[in-house]
This record gives C-alpha cells, structure tokens and sequence, in this order.
C-alpha cells in the first residue's frame, strides 16, 4: 500500500485556466479597482461637506452682527403722546440717544419762520418742507457746529435774536423753524424721520 502511495501522490488541485474563468477573475479586479475611485471620491465630498459646515460656522457671528438685535429695533422708534402739549410748549424727548425738540407753534410763530427771505439763510430751507403740519416742529436738538445741546426749550433760556434756540458754546442762533441765522453753525437743526399715527401721536424712527 505505502509503494503504490508513493508511485501515485496525490495531484495538487490544477488551476482552471479556461476563458471562462479568466474573464470572471478579471471582472472580480475591475470591480475592486472601480471601488477604490468610488471611496476617494465619497471621501472627497464629505471633506467637502465639512469644510463649508466649518466655514458658515466661522462667519455665523460675523453674520448675526449685521442683524440688529431686538431691544436695538425697539430703542430706534418711540412714540410720543402730543396730546399734553400746550401751544407755545415745547418738550424734550429722547431717540437713539439724541435729544429731539417736539414745539407746539404759535400761528405767529409759524409766520414769523415763513416771512423769512431765503437767501438771508445760511442754509435756505423753506419752513413747509421742515414740518409735516403746520402747528408740530420736530428736530434734534443737537447744534450743527460741535453737538451741543442748543438753550431754548424752557420758557425761562434764551432763545436768541429769532425766537427758536441759543447755543451758548459758539454763539449760533436757530429760528421758530430750527433754521440756523446766526454763528458758526454750517447747516440747520436735523429734522428726524418721523410720521403721524394720528392727530395726537407721531412715531420717530
């Protein structure tokens, strides 16, 4: 038995050489090749993916800035009650930080503000197209020359030469229009954006 063992070994297992075979090995190696460039690129596109995530969240605060906040909104536009206000009366009222001169004119003080020749005016302007009525002057009291807050909204200050308000710092003078007259200042009293809600009411801002 061990004799015929040792004239007839056991065969290794031959390889299939057939077409057949050859073609399903080479589309086996196709298939692991064509997955390799399938990885790369999911790769690639979820580092893609990342990187933008990454990128808006980086510019997210430099974005929200540009937005106002809530309480921002709310401190640009306040409404005021005219309602109180006497003819002749004048009040202070605070927007954005700024002093704003609400006058309830007198009918002499509206036509005193628009007999005024305009090229008298160091900034012409005529009276109609600072008011949205007549009676209401609504400016910001703040002088044109340096900022400061121009004397006249009391009864007892001095209102200068033409009735409207005194900056003493410099020495300018504004008229029952907010209209400069006098001194250095270059331009007249802002007039804010501002509207009628009703007959009683306006909202700046």
């Amino acid at each position: 038995m061990d004799r015929a063992n040792e004239q007839n070994p056991p065969k290794p297992e031959e390889r299939d050489n057939t077409p057949t075979s050859k073609l399903q090995d080479g589309a086996k190696a196709g298939e692991q090749e064509t997955d390799k460039p399938r990885r790369r690129e999911f790769i690639h596109i979820a580092a893609a993916n990342f990187a933008s995530v990454g990128i808006v969240a980086s510019f997210w605060p430099i974005l929200a800035s540009l937005y106002p906040a809530a309480d921002v909104i709310a401190e640009g536009t306040i409404t005021v009650d005219l309602g109180p206000i006497e003819p002749g009366q004048r009040i202070t009222v605070e927007w954005r930080r700024k002093p704003v001169f609400i006058h309830h004119r007198m009918p002499e003080e509206i036509a005193r503000a628009r007999s005024v020749p305009l090229l008298s005016l160091p900034d012409p302007q005529v009276d109609r197209d600072r008011v949205q009525r007549d009676e209401w002057l609504v400016v910001v009291g703040v002088c044109t020359h340096l900022g400061c807050v121009p004397k006249g909204q009391l009864a007892r200050e001095p209102r200068g030469d033409y009735g409207g308000w005194f900056c003493p710092c410099h020495g300018s003078q504004y008229d029952t229009s907010g209209r400069v007259r006098r001194g250095p200042a270059p331009i007249n009293l802002e007039v804010p954006p501002y509207r009628f809600m009703s007959e009683t009411e306006i909202r700046l801002g």
